[in-house]
């Protein structure tokens, strides 16, 4: 299986007028706050891989930001700081979007511009082979990458990748992917992006709202800007060093930006918890909860700088049913604070409304359970209650006592003066045998019964029934 570029159209040059500085046509930068961002942390000491056509090394825009890589496939024998697509120096200007050292208007200034850029060259323009790519995304992996952004999509399955994945997933390295571009036909969120544990990454124009230039599906993790990129190109592509572009390539290239600030200001967050404050901290825009356009959210950089964000203990877009290992070798497990929808297998509304309802149905359970117990113990007290004064020994409202009630005024039967108290003719009547006056034991009813006597402490209520 091969993997095509995710170009999203063909790139032109900025227009020349003065307002259109780089800076000034740089409006995703002010959308997402990046200035404010900036004053909190640039980058510093992360290094992203950039698995793509290579980098251009000697672009301005890039100068000291690039580390010596390596070469795979047809890029085999270099060290990824030379850009082999010459129709449109992709790799460089996915570098350009996460470390642009920017300085001057005439330079591309990067979300992350002190972030370090590890370029794995994978080849030219044309489609490059998924094991490959994955041959990079090990590479990289194993050579010090804090971040992997993988700017290319597959329409098939690629057990080669999806192994890839996982080996950068539970090796503590954050992998971002484009969801795809409907202007090169793309349908749903293809390969790499919509392996778990990778964050697919939707597009959002100007105006916010979801482009119709991105593709969609249940795997969307977060939605970025992707309308007129500017980003830096080999001059061999267009002579002044910068075109502008939509796709989704760049929306994931400034989410990985974004990852590496994340990274950067909290250098002890494994993976999974940096994947989960960028999640948790997005600014929900479609439907509630995930969708399959904004996926969690767009994202919001100084959101996940700044904001108390609960922990998790396993990678949140990593399932437990053969989707890939987490940190630990395992799925994810919901923790107390955990939203539903960062619950062990859920990937839609409708798992975590049914993983809610179960959640739901346990103390319920329980609940009656308890009101049963409850309701027999109260049975078996009356059985074994005293029969109260004025019953007598037959156990019936108004029955004939057997035996005298007990001595005038003692309280438990007629007052002194009754006929019943005159001497009686016939024999004189046994004392009653049974321990106080009035009473007799009552015969326990037959086994299996309503009212069953019970030893002392049966049918208790169970314990608790109360209810990286």
């Amino acid at each position: 299986m091969s993997l095509a570029l995710v170009t999203g159209g063909v790139l032109v040059a900025p227009a020349p007028a003065s307002a259109d500085t780089v800076r000034g046509l740089q409006w995703y930068l002010d959308s997402l706050r990046i200035p404010q961002a900036h004053k909190i942390t640039k980058g510093q000491g992360v290094t992203v891989a950039v698995v793509d056509t290579g980098v251009d090394a000697s672009h301005p825009a890039l100068a000291g930001r690039v580390l010596r890589g390596a070469g795979f496939g047809s890029g085999a024998g270099s060290d990824g700081r030379r850009d082999a697509d010459t129709e449109t120096g992709h790799g460089t200007g996915m570098a350009g979007l996460v470390a642009g050292i920017g300085g001057s208007d005439g330079v591309q200034l990067g979300i992350a511009p002190e972030a370090r850029i590890l370029p794995v060259a994978t080849g030219g323009p044309e489609n490059v082979s998924s094991a490959v790519a994955a041959e990079g995304v090990r590479w990289a992996v194993d050579n010090g990458a804090d971040v992997v952004n993988i700017s290319s999509r597959a329409t098939g399955r690629s057990p080669e990748l999806v192994e890839a994945v996982e080996y950068a997933v539970a090796r503590d390295v954050v992998v971002v992917a484009p969801a795809g571009n409907t202007v090169q036909g793309d349908v749903g969120i293809g390969q790499p992006a919509n392996i778990p544990g990778v964050i697919a990454v939707t597009g959002t124009g100007r105006d916010g709202k979801f482009h119709s230039g991105s593709t969609f599906g249940p795997e969307a993790v977060l939605a970025g800007p992707i309308e007129d990129i500017i980003a830096p190109v080999p001059p061999v592509v267009i002579d002044i060093g910068y075109g502008v572009a939509t796709g989704t390539s760049s929306t994931a290239a400034i989410v990985s930006g974004i990852v590496a600030l994340v990274r950067a200001r909290y250098p002890d967050l494994d993976a999974a918890n940096v994947v989960n404050r960028l999640i948790r901290t997005a600014s929900d825009l479609g439907p509630e909860g995930r969708d399959d356009r904004y996926g969690f959210g767009a994202v919001d950089p100084v959101a996940a700088l700044t904001a108390s964000v609960p922990s998790v203990q396993q990678h949140p877009l990593v399932a437990a049913d053969g989707g890939g290992p987490g940190p630990d070798g395992a799925g994810p497990e919901k923790t107390d604070d955990s939203e539903p929808w960062l619950t062990v297998g859920v990937t839609n509304r409708t798992g975590a409304m049914i993983q809610v309802a179960l959640c739901l149905l346990i103390p319920i359970a329980l609940l009656v359970l308890v009101v049963v117990l409850l309701r027999r113990e109260s049975r078996r007290k009356k059985a074994a209650a005293p029969i109260p004064p004025g019953f007598g020994n037959s156990g019936r409202p108004g029955g004939p006592p057997t035996v005298p009630y007990g001595p005038p005024g003692g309280g438990y039967g007629p007052p002194p003066g009754h006929p019943m108290w005159q001497p009686q003719p016939g024999p004189p009547q046994s004392p009653p045998s049974t321990p106080y006056p009035g009473q007799m034991p009552l015969s326990p009813p037959a086994e299996g019964g309503p009212g069953e006597r019970e030893t002392p402490g049966d049918h208790r209520p169970p314990t608790g029934s109360g209810g990286r």
